[in-house]
Protein backbone atom coordinates (compact mmCIF):
# COMPACT_ATOMS: atom_id res chain seq x y z
CA UNK A 1 0.00 0.00 0.00
CA UNK A 2 1.34 3.77 -0.74
CA UNK A 3 -0.95 5.44 0.82
CA UNK A 4 -2.16 5.46 4.62
CA UNK A 5 -6.09 5.26 4.43
CA UNK A 6 -8.12 6.63 7.76
CA UNK A 7 -10.90 5.45 9.85
CA UNK A 8 -12.75 7.72 11.82
CA UNK A 9 -14.35 6.84 14.48
CA UNK A 10 -17.60 8.78 16.48
CA UNK A 11 -19.77 8.14 19.41
CA UNK A 12 -23.52 8.96 20.10
CA UNK A 13 -26.17 8.89 22.40
CA UNK A 14 -23.84 9.25 25.85
CA UNK A 15 -20.15 9.09 26.70
CA UNK A 16 -17.67 6.50 28.17
CA UNK A 17 -19.78 3.99 25.06
CA UNK A 18 -16.11 2.89 24.49
CA UNK A 19 -14.72 4.21 21.45
CA UNK A 20 -11.13 3.83 23.06
CA UNK A 21 -11.48 0.16 23.10
CA UNK A 22 -13.60 -0.07 20.14
CA UNK A 23 -10.41 1.94 17.38
CA UNK A 24 -7.88 -0.21 19.63
CA UNK A 25 -9.66 -3.49 18.95
CA UNK A 26 -10.08 -2.27 15.31
CA UNK A 27 -6.41 -1.55 15.34
CA UNK A 28 -5.13 -4.98 16.52
CA UNK A 29 -7.48 -6.52 14.02
CA UNK A 30 -6.03 -5.01 11.11
CA UNK A 31 -2.78 -5.33 12.45
CA UNK A 32 -2.99 -8.87 13.14
CA UNK A 33 -3.58 -8.46 9.46
CA UNK A 34 -0.03 -7.81 8.90
CA UNK A 35 -0.92 -3.86 7.99
CA UNK A 36 1.25 -0.62 9.83
CA UNK A 37 -1.33 1.04 11.58
CA UNK A 38 -1.33 4.01 14.15
CA UNK A 39 -4.33 5.83 16.26
CA UNK A 40 -5.25 9.21 17.19
CA UNK A 41 -7.12 11.09 19.63
CA UNK A 42 -8.88 13.93 18.77
CA UNK A 43 -10.43 15.51 22.42
CA UNK A 44 -12.56 18.59 22.24
CA UNK A 45 -12.12 19.74 25.66
CA UNK A 46 -10.22 23.22 25.36
CA UNK A 47 -7.24 22.28 27.96
CA UNK A 48 -4.19 22.49 25.91
CA UNK A 49 -2.93 18.67 27.30
CA UNK A 50 -5.03 17.25 30.55
CA UNK A 51 -1.90 17.65 32.49
CA UNK A 52 -3.36 19.61 34.73
CA UNK A 53 -7.13 18.40 34.54
CA UNK A 54 -8.56 16.91 38.30
CA UNK A 55 -7.82 13.09 37.84
CA UNK A 56 -11.64 12.97 39.02
CA UNK A 57 -12.75 14.71 35.68
CA UNK A 58 -10.77 13.15 33.21
CA UNK A 59 -9.03 9.94 35.06
CA UNK A 60 -5.20 9.19 34.33
CA UNK A 61 -2.68 11.33 32.17
CA UNK A 62 -1.05 9.35 30.01
CA UNK A 63 2.89 9.92 29.21
CA UNK A 64 4.57 8.85 26.03
CA UNK A 65 7.84 8.51 25.18
CA UNK A 66 8.42 11.90 24.10
CA UNK A 67 7.11 13.76 26.85
CA UNK A 68 3.50 14.44 25.79
CA UNK A 69 0.69 14.32 28.52
CA UNK A 70 -2.32 12.51 26.79
CA UNK A 71 -5.65 11.07 26.73
CA UNK A 72 -5.67 7.70 28.69
CA UNK A 73 -7.55 6.06 25.56
CA UNK A 74 -3.71 6.54 24.61
CA UNK A 75 -2.55 3.39 26.97
CA UNK A 76 -5.64 1.45 25.45
CA UNK A 77 -3.95 2.39 21.67
CA UNK A 78 0.04 1.39 23.47
CA UNK A 79 -1.41 -1.81 24.90
CA UNK A 80 -3.57 -3.64 21.90
CA UNK A 81 -1.25 -2.38 19.27
CA UNK A 82 2.27 -3.00 21.05
CA UNK A 83 3.33 0.13 19.51
CA UNK A 84 4.39 3.42 20.99
CA UNK A 85 2.61 6.47 21.13
CA UNK A 86 3.80 10.43 21.13
CA UNK A 87 2.68 13.74 21.00
CA UNK A 88 1.20 13.13 17.45
CA UNK A 89 -1.30 10.90 18.48
CA UNK A 90 -3.19 12.87 20.66
CA UNK A 91 -4.79 16.49 19.77
CA UNK A 92 -7.13 18.82 21.95
CA UNK A 93 -9.06 21.78 20.70
CA UNK A 94 -7.15 23.91 23.16
CA UNK A 95 -3.98 22.83 21.38
CA UNK A 96 -5.74 23.12 17.90
CA UNK A 97 -6.83 27.06 19.02
CA UNK A 98 -3.52 27.66 20.22
CA UNK A 99 -1.40 26.76 17.20
CA UNK A 100 -4.13 29.43 15.32
CA UNK A 101 -4.11 32.21 17.32
CA UNK A 102 -0.11 31.51 17.05
CA UNK A 103 -0.05 31.45 13.46
CA UNK A 104 -2.58 35.11 13.53
CA UNK A 105 -0.36 36.49 15.68
CA UNK A 106 3.06 35.68 13.46
CA UNK A 107 0.62 37.35 10.85
CA UNK A 108 0.91 34.25 8.56
CA UNK A 109 -2.90 34.65 7.46
CA UNK A 110 -2.18 37.88 6.03
CA UNK A 111 -4.54 40.15 7.92
CA UNK A 112 -7.45 37.92 6.65
CA UNK A 113 -10.39 37.12 9.11
CA UNK A 114 -9.71 34.31 11.09
CA UNK A 115 -12.80 31.78 11.58
CA UNK A 116 -13.31 28.41 12.66
CA UNK A 117 -14.23 27.26 9.17
CA UNK A 118 -12.02 27.02 7.54
CA UNK A 119 -8.68 27.79 9.76
CA UNK A 120 -9.60 25.76 12.39
CA UNK A 121 -10.86 23.26 10.71
CA UNK A 122 -7.37 23.48 8.22
CA UNK A 123 -5.84 23.00 11.78
CA UNK A 124 -7.66 20.31 12.80
CA UNK A 125 -7.04 18.46 9.21
CA UNK A 126 -3.42 19.29 9.19
CA UNK A 127 -3.25 17.41 12.57
CA UNK A 128 -4.57 14.42 11.07
CA UNK A 129 -2.87 14.00 7.95
CA UNK A 130 0.29 14.39 10.10
CA UNK A 131 -0.22 10.80 10.65
CA UNK A 132 0.05 9.87 6.80
CA UNK A 133 3.25 7.74 6.01
CA UNK A 134 4.88 5.87 3.23
CA UNK A 135 5.04 2.98 6.46
CA UNK A 136 1.79 3.19 7.80
CA UNK A 137 -1.06 1.62 5.81
CA UNK A 138 -4.15 2.67 8.29
CA UNK A 139 -4.92 5.47 10.42
CA UNK A 140 -7.64 5.08 12.81
CA UNK A 141 -8.81 8.49 14.43
CA UNK A 142 -11.00 8.45 17.28
CA UNK A 143 -12.91 11.56 17.85
CA UNK A 144 -14.03 12.45 21.54
CA UNK A 145 -16.99 13.20 22.96
CA UNK A 146 -21.02 12.77 21.76
CA UNK A 147 -22.58 13.67 18.55
CA UNK A 148 -24.17 16.69 19.15
CA UNK A 149 -22.18 18.18 21.15
CA UNK A 150 -20.97 21.71 20.20
CA UNK A 151 -17.06 21.56 20.99
CA UNK A 152 -16.97 18.54 18.50
CA UNK A 153 -18.62 20.25 16.02
CA UNK A 154 -15.18 21.60 13.87
CA UNK A 155 -13.71 17.83 14.49
CA UNK A 156 -16.72 16.43 12.62
CA UNK A 157 -16.94 19.27 9.72
CA UNK A 158 -13.22 18.69 9.43
CA UNK A 159 -13.31 14.71 8.91
CA UNK A 160 -16.58 15.38 6.95
CA UNK A 161 -14.09 17.89 4.71
CA UNK A 162 -11.51 14.63 4.51
CA UNK A 163 -13.36 12.15 3.45
CA UNK A 164 -14.07 14.57 0.22
CA UNK A 165 -10.36 15.06 0.29
CA UNK A 166 -8.86 11.77 0.26
CA UNK A 167 -10.83 10.16 -2.26
CA UNK A 168 -12.53 6.95 -3.02
CA UNK A 169 -11.63 3.88 -0.71
CA UNK A 170 -8.89 6.01 0.91
CA UNK A 171 -11.99 6.97 4.13
CA UNK A 172 -14.54 5.33 6.03
CA UNK A 173 -16.86 6.89 8.78
CA UNK A 174 -17.39 4.21 12.16
CA UNK A 175 -19.95 4.98 14.53
CA UNK A 176 -20.33 3.82 17.89
CA UNK A 177 -23.80 3.87 18.88
CA UNK A 178 -25.99 2.75 21.90
CA UNK A 179 -28.51 0.03 21.32
CA UNK A 180 -30.01 -0.36 24.81
CA UNK A 181 -32.20 -3.46 26.20
CA UNK A 182 -35.25 -2.81 27.54
CA UNK A 183 -35.70 -6.03 29.90
CA UNK A 184 -39.55 -4.82 30.28
CA UNK A 185 -40.65 -5.48 26.82
CA UNK A 186 -37.71 -7.97 25.72
CA UNK A 187 -36.49 -6.23 22.87
CA UNK A 188 -33.67 -4.18 21.77
CA UNK A 189 -34.25 -0.10 21.32
CA UNK A 190 -32.83 1.07 18.27
CA UNK A 191 -34.19 4.65 18.16
CA UNK A 192 -31.37 6.57 19.86
CA UNK A 193 -29.23 4.94 17.63
CA UNK A 194 -31.03 6.47 14.92
CA UNK A 195 -31.32 10.16 16.00
CA UNK A 196 -27.51 10.03 16.76
CA UNK A 197 -27.37 8.90 13.28
CA UNK A 198 -29.48 12.04 11.92
CA UNK A 199 -27.12 13.86 13.96
CA UNK A 200 -24.50 13.30 12.68
CA UNK A 201 -25.92 13.40 8.77
CA UNK A 202 -27.55 16.60 9.45
CA UNK A 203 -23.66 17.81 9.42
CA UNK A 204 -22.87 15.73 6.48
CA UNK A 205 -21.54 12.70 7.57
CA UNK A 206 -23.20 9.43 6.54
CA UNK A 207 -21.29 6.34 8.54
CA UNK A 208 -20.14 3.16 6.84
CA UNK A 209 -20.26 1.38 9.39
CA UNK A 210 -22.26 1.33 12.70
CA UNK A 211 -21.19 -0.66 15.62
CA UNK A 212 -23.89 -1.04 18.16
CA UNK A 213 -22.99 -1.19 21.91
CA UNK A 214 -25.25 -3.54 23.78
CA UNK A 215 -25.59 -6.19 26.60
CA UNK A 216 -26.60 -8.92 24.57
CA UNK A 217 -26.10 -9.55 20.62
CA UNK A 218 -28.11 -7.51 18.31
CA UNK A 219 -30.79 -10.15 16.66
CA UNK A 220 -30.67 -10.20 13.11
CA UNK A 221 -33.99 -7.72 12.41
CA UNK A 222 -32.45 -5.43 14.62
CA UNK A 223 -30.01 -4.88 12.26
CA UNK A 224 -31.93 -4.62 9.20
CA UNK A 225 -33.78 -1.96 10.69
CA UNK A 226 -30.75 -0.26 12.20
CA UNK A 227 -29.35 -0.49 8.19
CA UNK A 228 -32.99 0.59 7.02
CA UNK A 229 -32.96 3.72 9.00
CA UNK A 230 -29.11 4.61 8.84
CA UNK A 231 -28.85 4.12 5.33
CA UNK A 232 -25.99 1.51 5.84
CA UNK A 233 -25.53 -1.95 4.82
CA UNK A 234 -27.03 -4.71 6.66
CA UNK A 235 -23.78 -6.39 6.60
CA UNK A 236 -22.13 -3.00 8.15
CA UNK A 237 -24.02 -3.33 11.35
CA UNK A 238 -21.93 -5.05 14.34
CA UNK A 239 -22.39 -5.62 18.12
CA UNK A 240 -20.18 -4.72 20.33
CA UNK A 241 -21.47 -6.70 23.45
CA UNK A 242 -20.26 -5.92 27.31
CA UNK A 243 -17.30 -8.44 28.20
CA UNK A 244 -15.68 -9.45 31.56
CA UNK A 245 -12.25 -9.78 29.69
CA UNK A 246 -11.53 -6.06 27.63
CA UNK A 247 -8.96 -7.99 25.90
CA UNK A 248 -11.88 -10.19 24.26
CA UNK A 249 -12.96 -7.34 22.05
CA UNK A 250 -11.48 -7.85 19.04
CA UNK A 251 -11.71 -11.70 18.77
CA UNK A 252 -15.91 -10.34 19.46
CA UNK A 253 -15.05 -7.61 16.36
CA UNK A 254 -13.17 -10.49 14.35
CA UNK A 255 -16.17 -13.20 14.65
CA UNK A 256 -18.49 -9.93 13.73
CA UNK A 257 -17.08 -9.57 10.84
CA UNK A 258 -15.89 -5.78 11.18
CA UNK A 259 -12.15 -6.27 9.32
CA UNK A 260 -13.64 -7.60 6.76
CA UNK A 261 -16.32 -5.16 6.08
CA UNK A 262 -13.42 -2.64 6.42
CA UNK A 263 -11.17 -4.19 4.24
CA UNK A 264 -13.93 -3.84 1.76
CA UNK A 265 -14.98 -0.55 1.78
CA UNK A 266 -10.97 0.40 1.91
CA UNK A 267 -9.75 -1.98 -0.96
CA UNK A 268 -7.31 -3.12 1.93
CA UNK A 269 -5.36 -6.43 0.89
CA UNK A 270 -7.24 -9.81 1.33
CA UNK A 271 -5.37 -11.74 4.35
CA UNK A 272 -6.51 -13.51 7.53
CA UNK A 273 -5.60 -11.72 10.49
CA UNK A 274 -3.20 -13.90 12.62
CA UNK A 275 -5.13 -13.59 16.26
CA UNK A 276 -3.63 -16.83 18.06
CA UNK A 277 -1.63 -14.50 20.49
CA UNK A 278 -5.31 -12.53 21.25
CA UNK A 279 -7.01 -15.87 21.76
CA UNK A 280 -4.05 -17.95 23.92
CA UNK A 281 -3.86 -14.22 26.34
CA UNK A 282 -7.91 -14.83 26.92
CA UNK A 283 -7.44 -18.30 27.10
CA UNK A 284 -4.83 -17.78 30.08
CA UNK A 285 -6.76 -14.92 31.50
CA UNK A 286 -9.84 -17.33 31.95
CA UNK A 287 -7.85 -20.20 33.28
CA UNK A 288 -6.27 -18.63 36.14
CA UNK A 289 -6.03 -21.06 39.31
CA UNK A 290 -4.77 -18.92 42.37
CA UNK A 291 -5.17 -14.97 43.28
CA UNK A 292 -3.39 -12.67 45.30
CA UNK A 293 -5.13 -9.25 46.68
CA UNK A 294 -3.03 -5.67 45.94
CA UNK A 295 -4.24 -2.65 47.82
CA UNK A 296 -3.75 0.47 46.52
CA UNK A 297 -3.12 3.13 48.59
CA UNK A 298 -4.41 6.26 46.83
CA UNK A 299 -6.01 9.82 46.98
CA UNK A 300 -7.97 9.31 43.79
CA UNK A 301 -9.25 5.82 44.32
CA UNK A 302 -13.16 7.06 43.79
CA UNK A 303 -12.46 6.89 40.34
CA UNK A 304 -10.73 3.80 39.24
CA UNK A 305 -10.04 5.46 35.90
CA UNK A 306 -7.19 7.53 37.54
CA UNK A 307 -5.04 4.47 37.66
CA UNK A 308 -6.31 2.73 34.70
CA UNK A 309 -2.73 1.66 33.20
CA UNK A 310 -2.12 0.67 36.61
CA UNK A 311 -5.09 -1.73 36.90
CA UNK A 312 -3.76 -2.88 33.53
CA UNK A 313 -0.46 -3.75 34.28
CA UNK A 314 -1.25 -5.32 37.81
CA UNK A 315 -3.29 -7.18 35.96
CA UNK A 316 -0.73 -7.95 33.19
CA UNK A 317 1.57 -8.92 36.36
CA UNK A 318 -0.69 -11.96 37.26
CA UNK A 319 -1.31 -12.80 33.44
CA UNK A 320 2.20 -14.29 33.43
CA UNK A 321 2.69 -15.41 37.39
CA UNK A 322 -0.70 -17.89 36.89
CA UNK A 323 -2.93 -15.69 39.16
CA UNK A 324 -6.11 -13.12 39.41
CA UNK A 325 -5.16 -9.70 40.90
CA UNK A 326 -7.60 -8.74 43.10
CA UNK A 327 -7.73 -4.97 43.70
CA UNK A 328 -8.37 -2.89 47.31
CA UNK A 329 -8.40 0.54 46.75
CA UNK A 330 -8.07 2.14 49.92
CA UNK A 331 -8.07 6.24 50.09
CA UNK A 332 -5.08 6.99 51.95
CA UNK A 333 -6.59 10.14 53.66
CA UNK A 334 -9.10 7.66 55.89
CA UNK A 335 -6.01 5.72 56.76
CA UNK A 336 -4.87 6.54 60.34
CA UNK A 337 -2.92 4.59 62.66
CA UNK A 338 -5.73 2.72 64.69
CA UNK A 339 -7.39 1.46 61.86
CA UNK A 340 -4.06 0.46 59.72
CA UNK A 341 -4.21 -3.09 61.11
CA UNK A 342 -8.29 -3.80 59.33
CA UNK A 343 -7.17 -2.37 56.38
CA UNK A 344 -4.06 -3.73 55.52
CA UNK A 345 -4.26 -7.37 57.06
CA UNK A 346 -4.57 -10.44 55.21
CA UNK A 347 -3.51 -8.10 51.67
CA UNK A 348 -0.72 -9.79 49.70
CA UNK A 349 1.09 -6.54 48.45
CA UNK A 350 0.91 -2.71 48.91
CA UNK A 351 1.37 -0.14 46.35
CA UNK A 352 1.42 3.39 46.18
CA UNK A 353 0.88 5.28 43.22
CA UNK A 354 1.81 8.49 41.72
CA UNK A 355 0.22 11.95 42.45
CA UNK A 356 0.81 15.32 43.81
CA UNK A 357 0.65 16.95 46.80
CA UNK A 358 0.14 16.94 50.46
CA UNK A 359 -3.62 15.12 50.69
CA UNK A 360 -3.71 12.12 52.14
CA UNK A 361 0.55 11.68 52.06
CA UNK A 362 -0.06 10.94 56.14
CA UNK A 363 -1.96 7.71 55.08
CA UNK A 364 0.50 6.31 52.17
CA UNK A 365 4.00 6.77 55.15
CA UNK A 366 1.58 4.99 57.46
CA UNK A 367 1.20 1.94 54.63
CA UNK A 368 4.83 2.12 53.72
CA UNK A 369 5.58 1.22 57.75
CA UNK A 370 3.25 -1.60 57.22
CA UNK A 371 4.54 -3.26 54.66
CA UNK A 372 8.31 -2.73 55.62
CA UNK A 373 7.67 -3.80 59.37
CA UNK A 374 5.53 -6.80 58.45
CA UNK A 375 7.30 -7.37 55.70
CA UNK A 376 4.55 -7.65 52.89
CA UNK A 377 5.83 -7.09 49.21
CA UNK A 378 5.95 -3.27 48.76
CA UNK A 379 6.09 -0.98 45.62
CA UNK A 380 6.23 2.66 45.67
CA UNK A 381 5.77 4.11 42.16
CA UNK A 382 6.95 7.89 41.79
CA UNK A 383 5.41 9.75 44.74
CA UNK A 384 5.28 6.39 46.56
CA UNK A 385 8.65 6.01 46.20
CA UNK A 386 9.27 9.21 47.71
CA UNK A 387 6.85 8.41 51.10
CA UNK A 388 8.89 5.12 51.08
CA UNK A 389 12.21 6.83 51.23
CA UNK A 390 10.68 9.94 53.68
CA UNK A 391 8.93 6.48 55.87
CA UNK A 392 12.85 5.28 55.91
CA UNK A 393 14.48 8.75 56.96
CA UNK A 394 11.91 8.93 59.58
CA UNK A 395 11.85 5.40 61.32
CA UNK A 396 15.06 3.83 60.24
CA UNK A 397 17.44 6.60 59.60
CA UNK A 398 16.47 8.53 62.61
CA UNK A 399 15.29 12.60 61.19
CA UNK A 400 12.33 12.50 62.29
CA UNK A 401 11.26 15.53 60.71
CA UNK A 402 12.24 14.15 56.95
CA UNK A 403 9.50 15.80 54.42
CA UNK A 404 9.66 16.30 50.76
CA UNK A 405 10.15 20.18 49.88
CA UNK A 406 6.30 19.88 47.85
CA UNK A 407 4.72 19.10 51.64
CA UNK A 408 6.84 21.33 53.91
CA UNK A 409 8.83 24.33 51.91
CA UNK A 410 10.47 24.90 55.69
CA UNK A 411 11.17 21.51 56.79
CA UNK A 412 14.85 21.33 57.97
CA UNK A 413 15.66 18.22 55.99
CA UNK A 414 14.64 18.02 52.67
CA UNK A 415 14.79 14.35 52.15
CA UNK A 416 12.95 15.22 48.61
CA UNK A 417 13.42 18.74 46.60
CA UNK A 418 12.55 20.47 43.91
CA UNK A 419 14.93 20.56 41.29
CA UNK A 420 14.90 21.38 37.80
CA UNK A 421 15.87 18.86 34.28
CA UNK A 422 16.48 19.82 30.99
CA UNK A 423 17.34 16.96 28.44
CA UNK A 424 17.97 17.06 25.23
CA UNK A 425 17.05 14.01 23.61
CA UNK A 426 18.71 14.22 20.35
CA UNK A 427 22.10 14.42 21.82
CA UNK A 428 21.34 12.99 24.94
CA UNK A 429 22.76 15.70 27.46
CA UNK A 430 21.03 16.01 30.29
CA UNK A 431 21.69 18.78 32.87
CA UNK A 432 21.06 18.90 36.27
CA UNK A 433 20.44 22.39 38.77
CA UNK A 434 19.31 23.74 41.75
CA UNK A 435 15.78 25.27 40.95
CA UNK A 436 14.95 27.19 43.85
CA UNK A 437 15.25 30.33 41.91
CA UNK A 438 13.46 29.02 39.01
CA UNK A 439 10.31 26.92 39.06
CA UNK A 440 9.40 27.04 35.24
CA UNK A 441 10.15 24.32 32.91
CA UNK A 442 10.60 21.75 36.49
CA UNK A 443 8.73 19.15 35.62
CA UNK A 444 10.33 15.83 33.77
CA UNK A 445 8.63 14.36 31.44
CA UNK A 446 8.75 11.25 29.19
CA UNK A 447 11.24 8.63 28.57
CA UNK A 448 14.94 8.51 30.40
CA UNK A 449 17.86 6.33 30.58
CA UNK A 450 18.22 4.49 33.99
CA UNK A 451 21.30 2.90 34.74
CA UNK A 452 21.15 -0.13 37.03
CA UNK A 453 23.61 -1.10 39.99
CA UNK A 454 25.11 -4.37 39.57
CA UNK A 455 23.67 -7.24 41.88
CA UNK A 456 20.19 -4.99 43.07
CA UNK A 457 16.98 -6.61 43.10
CA UNK A 458 16.14 -3.92 40.53
CA UNK A 459 19.37 -4.86 37.93
CA UNK A 460 18.00 -8.91 38.26
CA UNK A 461 14.30 -8.18 37.66
CA UNK A 462 15.11 -6.42 34.36
CA UNK A 463 18.23 -8.70 33.48
CA UNK A 464 19.67 -5.70 31.93
CA UNK A 465 22.06 -2.71 33.50
CA UNK A 466 20.53 0.04 31.25
CA UNK A 467 16.69 0.70 30.70
CA UNK A 468 14.63 3.47 29.46
CA UNK A 469 11.50 4.59 31.36
CA UNK A 470 8.55 7.17 31.19
CA UNK A 471 8.61 10.01 34.16
CA UNK A 472 6.12 12.76 35.35
CA UNK A 473 6.78 14.17 38.55
CA UNK A 474 8.49 17.60 39.39
CA UNK A 475 10.82 16.99 42.64
CA UNK A 476 13.44 14.49 43.55
CA UNK A 477 15.19 12.47 45.55
CA UNK A 478 17.69 15.14 47.71
CA UNK A 479 21.66 13.45 47.13
CA UNK A 480 23.40 14.61 50.59
CA UNK A 481 21.02 12.19 52.24
CA UNK A 482 22.35 9.15 50.32
CA UNK A 483 25.33 8.02 52.36
CA UNK A 484 23.24 8.60 55.48
CA UNK A 485 20.42 6.36 54.27
CA UNK A 486 22.32 3.73 52.38
CA UNK A 487 24.28 3.26 56.00
CA UNK A 488 21.18 2.17 57.29
CA UNK A 489 20.17 -0.16 54.61
CA UNK A 490 18.52 1.17 52.52
CA UNK A 491 19.61 0.58 48.72
CA UNK A 492 19.65 3.05 45.60
CA UNK A 493 19.72 0.39 43.07
CA UNK A 494 18.98 3.05 39.61
CA UNK A 495 20.14 6.25 38.51
CA UNK A 496 20.56 8.71 35.58
CA UNK A 497 23.36 7.70 33.15
CA UNK A 498 25.47 10.85 34.84
CA UNK A 499 24.84 9.56 38.80
CA UNK A 500 23.11 12.95 39.73
CA UNK A 501 19.24 11.58 39.69
CA UNK A 502 18.05 8.70 42.33
CA UNK A 503 15.73 6.32 39.99
CA UNK A 504 15.30 3.39 42.02
CA UNK A 505 15.61 2.46 45.50
CA UNK A 506 15.01 -0.81 47.43
CA UNK A 507 15.92 -3.37 50.16
CA UNK A 508 18.11 -5.98 50.19
CA UNK A 509 16.02 -9.63 49.89
CA UNK A 510 17.88 -10.27 53.59
CA UNK A 511 15.55 -7.75 55.10
CA UNK A 512 12.43 -7.65 53.17
CA UNK A 513 11.15 -10.39 50.35
CA UNK A 514 9.99 -7.39 47.93
CA UNK A 515 10.37 -3.99 48.83
CA UNK A 516 11.10 -1.50 45.45
CA UNK A 517 10.14 2.00 44.99
CA UNK A 518 11.32 3.53 41.69
CA UNK A 519 10.76 7.89 40.36
CA UNK A 520 9.08 6.69 37.07
CA UNK A 521 5.85 5.19 35.92
CA UNK A 522 6.17 1.40 34.62
CA UNK A 523 2.82 0.77 33.97
CA UNK A 524 2.73 3.06 31.09
CA UNK A 525 5.06 0.33 29.36
CA UNK A 526 2.92 -2.57 30.27
CA UNK A 527 1.52 -4.46 26.98
CA UNK A 528 -1.03 -7.71 27.72
CA UNK A 529 1.49 -10.05 25.22
CA UNK A 530 4.67 -8.12 27.24
CA UNK A 531 3.83 -7.48 31.19
CA UNK A 532 6.43 -4.98 32.75
CA UNK A 533 9.57 -6.97 34.46
CA UNK A 534 8.51 -4.66 37.36
CA UNK A 535 4.71 -6.03 37.89
CA UNK A 536 5.37 -9.30 36.92
CA UNK A 537 8.07 -9.88 39.89
CA UNK A 538 5.62 -7.78 42.18
CA UNK A 539 3.14 -10.38 41.43
CA UNK A 540 5.51 -12.82 41.77
CA UNK A 541 6.81 -11.95 45.26
CA UNK A 542 2.80 -11.62 46.12
CA UNK A 543 1.82 -14.68 45.14
CA UNK A 544 4.72 -16.48 46.95
CA UNK A 545 3.98 -14.42 50.18
CA UNK A 546 -0.01 -15.12 50.16
CA UNK A 547 1.29 -18.56 49.96
CA UNK A 548 3.09 -18.28 53.06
Amino acid sequence: MHKTKFIFVTGGVLSSLGKGLAAASIGAILKSRGLKVSIQKLDPYLNVDPGTMNPFQHGEVYVTDDGAETDLDLGHYERYLGVPMGRINNYTAGRIYNQVIAKERRGEYLGGTVQVIPQVTDEIKAAILSLASPNLDVALVEVGGTVGDIESLPFLEAIRQLKKELGPFNSLYVHLTLVPYLSTSGEHKSKPTQHSVKELRGIGIQPDIIIGRCEEPLPADIKRKIALFCNVDEDAVFSSVTVKNIYEVPLRFYEEGVDQKIAILLQLPAQNPNLTPWRRLVQVSESLQGQVTIAIVGKYVELKESYKSLHEALAHGGLVNGVRVNFLYLNSEELIEKSLEKHLRGMDGILIPGGFGMRGVDGKLLAVTYAREYKVPFFGICLGMQCMVIEFARKVAGLSLANSEEFDPDCPDKIIYLMSTWYDHRSGRQEVRDAHSDLGGTMRLGAYPCRLERGSLAQHIYGQDLIHERHRHRFEFNNKYMQQLSERGLVFSGFSPDGQLVEMVELKLKDHPWFVGCQFHPEFKSYPMAPHPLFRDFIRAAKEYSRG
